[in-house]
């Protein structure tokens, strides 16, 4: 009888997740190497020692796999999701090690680890961080073990498949297949139902409905709920490149050019993007920049919290109020300038046993662990279906789950690496400029004359 192993070490210690660059997004970028060295070169198998090459008492290989959950209830849901996988698959048994930010961010301990040889053999990444594994040689190439099984990548939305079948050689999609998404999630504003009906604002969700929730409506509920006074505030976003992002892209604006090759931030209408963020926060509508938005939505004091579907969870165990969520208000570009975020499973360029770190990967993402992970509320399944949209509506609450569909719908940007420059370099330069204008430190005129001289470094020559 097989005996299932859940490995005990220092990256088990669970604590809240902060979001790609400091807030608690589950799946943007927010590691780098240190600034001034490089990422260590990973081991081959046959140079060095690995972490994978290991058998259970009963001779099973073990296969070892991280993911990093925002929280505890997501933890032992995929250390169970491990346990059904690992009972169902004979000729190999599954240690599952919840991963954190803690001690350095989870990217960078996982290149350490690769290094060393102490890595598992299959692995969760952001979207913005496949690039940047892929180059420094740390992920296998799953095209060849796909071909053998016949594994079908259309089941999956098309935004994440484009940077995880990218061949760098060609500069596009090519014969290439780097791991598959784990689920996707958009942008909602979470919302105190109560606080905005004691302020005497229309309900977002009947605006969205009647097509008239814009700027200017979103506005106007910020304004009315901060006048209730005290420590009430209209809005709250973390400062995070996701968020203050959705303002560009609704303007019509982005952070880079349509090839991903240069810097985009500058453009008129990414200038109006940012503007609208600096006037809600200048006029004092919102939470300070710069602060957690989360705990102060959660005590009830904030009306409109932008985050994504990860929050969920959180907001069930913890808002004690009427809540609900409403897709993000449509911009002067037409759309919401909503995010297509994503993370994928990939397998270590070093693992003993890839043929059986596949098997593991396609198990992960199969529509039946995915509905197991939407139940849980945590994220959207990655296969576009609609059994598995289906699925991922009837897990309330929020009542309103349609609006992250909505925004799935509303031509998205997708998450993803920069090919062509170093994201982390990037996501470094813009937050520091972005952050100065919105706190009203640095002119949005400055800003603009200089954003994409100060980013310049992160793309290639």
């Amino acid at each position: 009888m097989r005996k299932v192993r859940r490995v005990a070490t220092a990256v088990i210690a669970l604590s809240l997740v902060a979001a790609a660059c400091g807030s608690d997004d589950d799946s943007g970028a927010e590691g780098s190497t240190p600034e001034g060295t490089t990422a260590p070169e990973a081991t081959t198998g046959a140079e060095g020692t690995t972490a994978t090459d290991e058998t259970t008492a009963d001779g099973e290989i073990e296969i070892r796999w991280r993911t990093r959950p925002d929280n505890d209830a997501e933890a032992e849901l995929y250390g169970g999701i491990s346990d059904e996988i690992d009972a169902a698959n004979d000729g190999f048994a599954l240690s599952y090690e919840p991963g954190t930010n803690e001690g350095s961010p989870y990217q960078d301990q996982l290149v350490t680890e690769i290094a060393n040889g102490t890595a598992p053999d299959v692995f969760w990444i952001p979207g913005t961080d496949i690039a940047r594994f892929q180059q420094e040689g740390l992920i296998l190439d799953l095209a060849p073990l796909a071909a053998e099984t016949d594994f079908d990548v259309s089941a999956f939305y098309p935004e994440p498949m484009y940077h995880l079948t990218f061949d760098p050689e060609a500069g596009a999609p090519g014969d290439k297949l780097w791991g598959l998404p784990r689920d996707v999630s958009t942008f909602a504003l979470y919302l105190n139902n109560d606080l905005i009906a004691e302020a005497g604002a229309d309900d977002p969700r009947a605006l969205a409905a009647a097509g008239e929730w814009d700027w200017e409506a979103f506005q106007d509920v910020a304004t009315k709920v901060t006048e209730l006074g005290g420590a009430n505030k209209g809005f709250a976003m973390n400062s995070w490149w996701a968020n203050y992002g959705a303002f560009m892209n609704a303007a019509g604006g982005g952070f880079f050019n349509e090839d991903r090759t240069a810097c985009a931030l500058d453009t008129p209408e990414s200038i109006a993007g940012l503007q609208q963020a600096v006037d809600i926060f200048g006029a004092d509508l919102a939470v300070p920049f710069g602060e957690d938005g989360e705990p102060p939505w959660k005590a009830g004091t904030v009306g409109m919290f932008t985050n994504g579907r990860w929050a969920t969870p959180g907001a069930r165990a913890d808002a004690n109020f009427n809540w609900d969520v409403v897709e993000l208000p449509t911009g002067p570009g037409g759309t919401q300038g909503n995010w297509l975020f994503w993370g994928a499973y990939v397998v270590n360029a070093n693992t003993e046993h890839p043929a059986e770190a596949w098997k593991l990967v396609q198990e992960l993402t199969s529509a039946e662990t995915q509905s197991a992970i939407s139940e849980l509320g945590a994220n959207i399944p990655s296969r576009q279906s609609d059994a598995a949209i289906d699925a991922f509506l009837g897990y309330t609450p929020p009542e309103n789950n349609q609006a992250f569909i909505n925004g799935l719908q509303d031509s998205p940007t997708a998450e993803g690496p920069l090919w062509a420059g170093d994201w982390p370099t990037f996501d470094t330069a813009m937050n520091d400029a972005v952050t100065a204008v919105i706190n009203g430190t640095r002119t949005i005129e400055d800003y603009e004359a200089k954003v994409c001289s100060e980013t310049a470094g992160a793309f290639d020559s």
